[in-house]
């Protein structure tokens, strides 16, 4: 993960939560009382963002101490107990909520991807994330994909290039669109994968006849459709489903022969996974 993308606002955060001083805590606790406090887990999921809670408590105490139990990626089950923090008690209470946030967060898109990639056990096909990120919080949702075992698709606007309806439409049709794609890539010497998205068979046969793409995007296609469509490519490119596949037609998408299904709602419309940070006594 791009440490620094995400190290960078943990200021920002913290300014959010606690502005001018955390009042309750400063006003009920000495400020040199020590204790320890467990993450606790409420719902069965897959945990994710232990690290990134790791450096959250450092960056705001650096004597603040993690015992860790259970490592991201980990299936978890109610009740576990994923680490134990130890430290003076007004950092562990300043950090408590931004930490949950980002836990619960993070746990929850895993958990989904997680259900996403089991029900492609025994295909080919890897699920993929899309830009359809919380603002600000996109490299540890992307990260979180990881953990749960998707796929990341391009990171932002900059490390690929996915040429999508409305550019075709701008740029005058699919033809002119890739064209002149890989004469910008070759202008300003950089090397961008290319992916077309194609909304019918005379998109994909006008993209097949220019060529010069890596991928070829079936945007909502039916299954019947897609099956056909990965036999006309034949293997050329490689192939990504996209648009309006649920958990019910993923695995039928899939077995159409598909590299690639692209799911936003891996981090689009995901619950938090139930966790708890409690004192311990």
């Amino acid at each position: 993960m791009e440490e620094l993308s995400y190290l960078n606002q943990i200021k920002y955060w913290f300014a959010e939560d606690i502005g001018d001083g955390d009042h309750t805590s400063l006003s009920c606790i000495p400020n040199d009382a020590m204790g320890k406090q467990q993450l606790i887990v409420k719902e069965d999921g897959i945990l994710a963002g232990v690290e990134v809670a790791k450096q959250i408590f450092h960056y705001f105490d650096p004597e603040i101490k993690v015992e860790t139990f259970i490592e991201d990626g980990a299936e978890v089950r109610v009740g576990d107990v994923a680490f134990v923090a130890s430290g003076k008690v007004v950092s562990l209470l300043q950090v408590e909520r931004l930490m949950l946030n980002i836990m619960q967060r993070m746990s929850g898109v895993a958990t989904t991807t997680h259900k996403y990639v089991e029900l492609l056990k025994g295909t080919k096909t890897r699920v993929l994330d899309t830009r359809k990120t919380t603002p600000g919080l996109r490299m540890l949702e992307k990260e979180a994909v990881r953990i749960g075992g998707g796929t990341n698709h391009r990171i932002g606007l900059f490390d690929m290039i996915l040429i999508k309806d409305n550019h075709v439409d701008f740029a005058g049709g699919i033809t002119a669109a890739i064209t002149r794609a890989k004469e910008y890539c070759k202008a300003k010497g950089k090397d961008l994968k290319i992916e077309i998205e194609v909304r019918n068979f005379d998109e994909l046969q006008e993209a097949l006849d220019c060529g010069l793409m890596q991928r070829i995007m079936l945007d909502n296609f039916s299954v019947e459709d897609t099956r056909k469509a990965v036999e006309i490519i034949a293997g050329r490119y490689e192939v990504e489903s996209s648009g309006g596949i649920t958990k019910e037609t993923l695995r039928s998408y899939a077995e159409c022969g598909v590299d690639f299904i692209s799911v936003g709602a891996l981090t689009h419309s995901v619950k938090s996974l139930d966790l708890s940070f409690k004192a311990v006594k």
